[in-house]
Parts: structure tokens; sequence; C-alpha cells
């Protein structure tokens, strides 16, 4: 009996002790480059386990079933785990979803997790995860740049190389892609890639040339370029064998990362900046060139102005000319041929405007300056065009000759006074031009033009309506042309022929008879046709066409035949149509 007390007491125990289903990680923050453990455990047997979707992760392994069960002092233990192993995609704040199970009917659920991924960290590798080689293995991603304490807008180079050394690379992937906030940036081609023999920190290996980029800073200060991290597929030795010698090698995937890099820029001097200082950092010339310097009213001219040389080309604007009011002078055509390589940019920008004279004379463009930093000497430097004179040879003239009023826009007109009229045209300021005019009088006229024409028309309709028998044979007469032309429509169809071309012949009688269909005899039609002067052979084909027609639908009969009553019937109907009085 105590026995059985006992059993009943574990067995209450275990009914009322709590389900208990949680999610634990390895750790809450890891690097891009780094892996994640994820286990969900319960210390009971749930079924229908649902995992989330681990967005913003790649699934590496899993899942993996383990289930323990013991007793302890009388007690029993169970726990049941479901692990994952996973791999960040992206950086930033992460949340691993729900799961669940159902135990009993009832849905159990675990907390969301939040995982911080920051990015990718230098890793050192346990040994006794390394696979065993020679000891040498390197894969490493580095991002090398040409300075790193420029001035603003002077160009810095980065190259990110791929070292490795005893690893196989089979293919990568980029993981996360290099940001270059607050610079302006350009990559550069590379054409193929190709292995080059190099050393890294003392050790030769060999590396990849995988990306170049060519960045302007826009701004001074400490500027960051953002990380570039690449998921790579390797093979790597072991010191496992096959049974014929050879060396077994694995194959895996690893996350490389060239790691963030700080950028110290300097801001330009302002001592001696010069008041036509527009960005322009690097060396260059400057010229501003008239495509003619003489010509006539109205002829137009180019006036180009260029910089070329090396620098930051596309970042800075060229100053524009000042020109006399009495030349016109149109928005500029702008123009780059730029080359951009490690090096920096190099070619020639240019401003191209239209320049019209309005009048006759001389007038002078003033110089123009164009200042730049020099980044040899450190210094500004700049170029001051001479001055350009333009010579309109023709066309009217200022209204003052002074050469002081050429720079003012002033225009003499052909006509600059009026003379005073000798005689005085009063016109009345409130005029109605609707009395008096040709539509005051088309409208007081036309009811007179519109009434007896209505009043015609009206007795003619009327005479019309009373006309019974006419109006029957017009009816007949349309109807005959109606089924005549259905006839002519239904020449691939036999039965549908005969049939309209019999109505057509039926009211073609009505319409010359003036007949209804009850009196449509084969002797009283004969007898009515021949009264009305009707040729006798016409008749005789008439009355056998229309017996044609019955026999027709029913026998057999070819589109000749068919095309050939139709056209019988056309020639008959066209015949009685002028014998008939």
């Amino acid at each position: 009996m105590k026995r059985y007390l006992i059993l009943l007491l574990f067995t209450f125990q275990g009914l009322l002790a709590q389900v208990q289903f949680e999610a634990r990680v390895s750790k809450n923050t890891l690097g891009l480059n780094e892996r994640l453990r994820v286990d969900f455990i319960m210390n009971v047997d749930g079924d229908n386990f649902d995992q989330p979707s681990f967005d913003g992760f790649k699934l590496v392994a899993g899942p993996s079933q383990q289930i323990s069960q013991s007793w302890v002092n009388g007690r029993s233990s169970f726990q049941k785990i479901y692990s994952y192993i996973l791999q960040p995609a992206q950086k930033g704040s992460v949340i691993i979803k729900q799961a669940a199970i159902e135990y009993n009917g009832q849905i159990y659920k675990t907390n969301p997790i939040k995982v911080t991924v920051t990015n990718a960290v230098a890793q050192e590798r346990d040994p006794n995860d390394r696979p065993q080689g020679s000891g040498n293995e390197l894969l490493q991603l580095v991002a090398e740049t040409s300075k790193t304490n420029p001035y603003l807008n002077e160009p810095i180079t980065v190259v990110y190389k791929l070292y490795f050394n005893g690893i196989g690379v089979t293919g990568f992937k980029e993981v996360a892609k290099p940001k270059y906030n607050d610079f302006w940036n350009q990559n550069i081609e590379v054409k193929q890639l190709a292995i080059e023999e190099g050393n890294f920190q003392g050790q030769r290996c060999y590396f990849v040339v995988l990306k170049k980029t060519i960045l302007y800073p826009q701004k001074s200060g400490k500027l960051t370029i953002e990380p570039f991290s690449l998921d790579i597929g390797v093979q790597l030795p072991t010191n496992r064998r096959d049974m014929f010698g050879q060396m077994i090698i694995t194959e895996d995937n690893k996350i490389v990362s060239a790691g963030a890099r700080t950028i110290n820029v300097k801001p330009l001097p302002e001592t001696g900046k010069p008041e036509s200082f527009t960005g322009a950092v690097g060396k260059f010339n400057f010229t501003v060139t008239p495509t003619k310097t003489t010509l006539k009213s109205g002829e137009s001219l180019d006036l180009m102005v260029s910089a070329t040389g090396n620098g930051n080309m596309k970042l800075f604007t060229l100053p524009k000319p000042v020109v006399p009011n009495a030349l016109e002078m149109y928005d500029p055509v702008h123009d780059e041929k730029v080359t951009t390589s490690l090096s920096g940019m190099s070619g020639k920008i240019s401003d191209k405007y239209t320049i019209v004279p309005q009048y006759k004379g001389k007038y002078a463009i003033k110089p123009m300056s164009f200042s730049y930093f020099d980044l040899s000497s450190g210094s500004y430097r700049t170029i001051t065009t001479k001055e350009i004179m333009i010579d309109v040879l023709d066309g009217p003239t200022l209204a003052e000759a002074n050469p002081s009023t050429a720079s003012k826009n002033v225009i003499a007109e052909k006509e600059q006074f009026k003379y005073n009229k000798t005689k005085t045209i009063l016109v009345p300021i409130a005029k109605n031009d609707f009395y008096g005019s040709n539509l005051y009088y088309t409208l007081l006229f036309l009811p007179f033009a519109i009434i007896p024409i209505i009043i015609l028309a009206k007795k003619r309709k009327e005479a019309i309506d009373g006309d019974v028998t006419g109006n029957r044979i017009r009816m007949n007469n349309k109807l005959a042309k109606k089924y005549l032309s259905q006839a002519k429509k239904q020449l691939n169809n036999k039965e549908a022929f005969y049939i309209a071309l019999e109505k057509a012949m039926h009211n073609f009688l009505k319409a010359k008879l003036h007949i209804e269909t009850s009196e449509m005899s084969k002797a009283n039609i004969q007898e009515l046709l021949l009264s009305r002067n009707a040729n006798p052979e016409a008749v005789q084909d008439f009355i056998n066409l229309t017996e044609n027609c019955e026999f027709a639908r029913y026998a057999p009969a070819s589109s000749a035949s068919i095309q050939q009553d139709y056209d019988k019937a056309v020639l008959i109907i066209s015949a009685l149509e002028k014998q008939i009085v």
C-alpha cells in the first residue's frame, strides 16, 4: 500500500509540474563574420514544434534534436532541445521570433530574443577547430588606402585585396558593401581577377585585387569608410588521407571583412583664400576663348570658358563672364570630358556662352579670374585672363555716343516722338455694336424666309401620306432592291439565296402591277404583264425563273447555276422595268 501511495504522489507531482519552454542564444552581440547558436529547450515532450523564420540570418546548420531523461533521488526530469547554428546576414538589431509547441492541447511559445550584429571582428582561431594542415593557413581581406590624412577634395584610393595561403578559394559573394559617407566616389573597373604573389605581415602569400575605388572627401574631420565583407567558399586541407594516400580536403564558408577605416580630412587653409576660389583642388590651366572678335549686328559668337588639368574636375564651378548690356549673353552649355583612374580625375570641363550683339560699337569683356588650391605647394594659385574686345561693325547705335553708356541698356527707338494731330475723331464710349450690324439684319429677316419653306414641306408631306397606292409601290420597290441585294450576299448559301431571290421578284411585281400577294397566280401575272406591253419572251423567262426558285431550294445546285440564276434575275427585272407602262 505504501508503495502505491509513493507512485501516486510522483504521478500528481508530474502532472502539477509547470511546462517550461524557452529560447537561449550563445551570445547577444556578435560580429557580422561570427556565428550564433540558438537552443529551444522544453521540459516536456511537446508535439508540433514550429520553428521561427530566422529573418536576418542565414541558416548554417540545424535543427539538431537532443532528448534526455533522468531519475535523481526519486524525481524524474525530462529535456528536449532543438539547436540551430546561424550566420548574420546584415548589421543592426535582429529579432529571433517566437517558436511554438503543443502539449496536452495547449500552445506554448518562447519569448523573442534581440540580437545585435556589429561590423565584422577579427577572430582568433581555435587550434582544435583548425584542420590539420601546414599550420600556415591565411585568409584575410584588407582595404589599402593611399592616404589617411588628405585635404578636402584631395583624391585618395581604396584597393581591396584578398590575401590567402594554404587555402583554396572556390568563390565569393558580397555580404556587406562598403559605404563612403561624405565622400564623392567612383569605382574603377577591375577587368580580370588575377592571382599575384605578395607579402602580408611578413608572410609570403598570394593575393587578388577585388575592388578599386577613388574617393574625394567632401567634408573635413574624421570620416569613416564602412567595412567591406565577403562570404568566401574555401577548401581546407586535413591530416587525413584517402585510400590512395591523397590528402582529404574539406569545404567550408568563411566570412571575412576589411574592417572600417578612418580618414582624417584636413580643411583647406583660410589664409590666402582668393575671392574667386570656387572649390577647385589640384593643378589646372584656365582659358577664355571667343570664336570671333569682329562681327556684324545679328551675328553671334561663342565664348568658351575652360579649365583643364588634374583634380576634382566634377566638383567645382567655372567663373561666369561679365559682358556689357549691349551684348546679349545666353545661359551656358556645360560640357565635361573627364576620365577617372586611381590617380584621380583628369581632363577638361567647359562652359560655352552664346553672345549676340545688339548695337554697333566696341565692347570689352572684362578679365576673368580662376583660383585653385595647389596640392603640391599647399597654397592657392590664381589665373587671370586678358581683356577681350568685341568689335561690332554695323547695326543701330546706342542713344548716346559716350563710351560710359556702353554698359547701359539704352535702346534708340525708331520713332521716339508722336506729332500732335490736327483733327479730333470722337468715338462714343458706350457703343452698341449689335444694332445695325449684319447679324442684326440676318436675324430680323430670317423668319420670313423660313416660314414659306416650312409650309411647302408640310404640304408635300401631306400629299405623300395621302397617296396610299404610291406609298405601296415605293415600299415594294425598296423591298425588291433589298431582297435582291440579300440574294447576292447569299450566293454561297443555296436555300437562303433562292428565298431572297423569290421575294425580290414578287416585290417587283407588286410594285409594277399594283397587286397583292393573293393575286399572284401564274395566269394572272402573265395576263397583267402582257396587258402592260411587256415582251412575251421576257414574261415567260420571269415565270420560269420564279418556278425555278421553288424547285432549286430542294434540288441540288452548283455555285455556277446559282450565279447564272442571279444574273438572269437582274436582266429580267431590268428588261421588264423598261417595258412595263
